[in-house]
């Protein structure tokens, strides 16, 4: 095993495969919630997450979960407070961006490859950034697992969650804390531009096919680690960039499925 690990393909197709596991579920009920571009401006205040982290000589990861989590947290509570979610959403998720390139730029000594960080760099990934990347996997696995009920409820009405005796902010939360954690282990893998699209691609593309919100998370989570493993394969064949190129095949994954339910419409 441990000479396995020394194959840096192996590496990067473990850690694609690993984010991608993660980012099923959450997928879901981000797509359910009609969440999308809350996930976009959650990704988009990593980088100035990496610029802080840089200046104060913290970890990348401590750095891009603290500011993930602050992103997600001021959304949620700005929401419903006079101004339109899509608006509100748009302004501080390029707000965040920007503010963490120019923070970025701002930073005196350090070399930073910023494709890296906005692309991601998947096969520069080590034997510690594996085990963080899986160790995320599975904390953000087990809690949505431990909460799939109080979540599904709190996803479906407000209104029901209350009656059953659950506090819908405090589901929100929960996938607030799901997604930051998240973005702070893809980051190095797919990047902050492309973490949106591997929440979301798999499980839309997932839909289709499922009768079930249970089974929806669990196609979504095959198409994103087969994304992980054929982006990969593509890859290292084509000489194309690993973290598009998985994103790629998830979108092929999604236009067949939505061709599958047009066909199934027309018949």
């Amino acid at each position: 095993m441990s000479a396995l690990l020394d194959d840096f393909l192996i590496r990067a197709t473990l850690a694609g495969i690993g984010v991608a596991l993660a980012a099923a579920p959450l997928g879901c009920f981000i797509v359910w919630r009609r969440m999308a571009y809350f996930g976009d401006a959650t990704a988009h205040a990593a980088i100035l997450g990496v610029a802080l982290a840089l200046a104060f000589n913290l970890s990348i990861m401590i750095g891009t979960l603290v500011m993930a989590l602050a992103m997600a947290l001021s959304v949620s509570a700005l929401a419903g407070r006079g101004r339109a979610m899509d608006t509100l959403l748009g302004v501080l998720s390029h707000s965040a961006l920007a503010a963490g390139l120019v923070a970025v730029s701002l930073l005196q000594g350090v070399r930073l490859d910023l494709s890296a960080y906005l692309f991601g760099d998947i096969l520069a990934v080590g034997r510690a950034d594996l085990a963080v990347i899986w160790a995320g996997a599975v904390l953000v696995i087990a809690l949505i697992w431990a909460r799939w009920s109080a979540l599904l409820t709190a996803t479906l009405s407000a209104d029901l969650a209350t009656a059953a005796g659950i506090a819908p902010r405090r589901e929100q939360m929960i996938l607030t804390l799901a997604l930051a954690v998240v973005v702070a282990v893809a980051i190095k893998v797919v990047g902050v531009l492309l973490i949106a699209a591997l929440l979301i691609i798999p499980a839309a593309a997932a839909r289709s096919f499922a009768r079930t919100p249970e089974a929806m998370a669990l196609i979504a989570a095959s198409i994103g680690a087969g994304s992980a493993v054929l982006g990969m394969i593509l890859a290292y064949h084509l000489d194309t960039p690993a973290g598009p190129s998985i994103v790629c095949v998830a979108a092929v994954a999604f236009a067949f499925s939505a061709l599958t339910d047009l066909a199934r419409r027309m018949t």
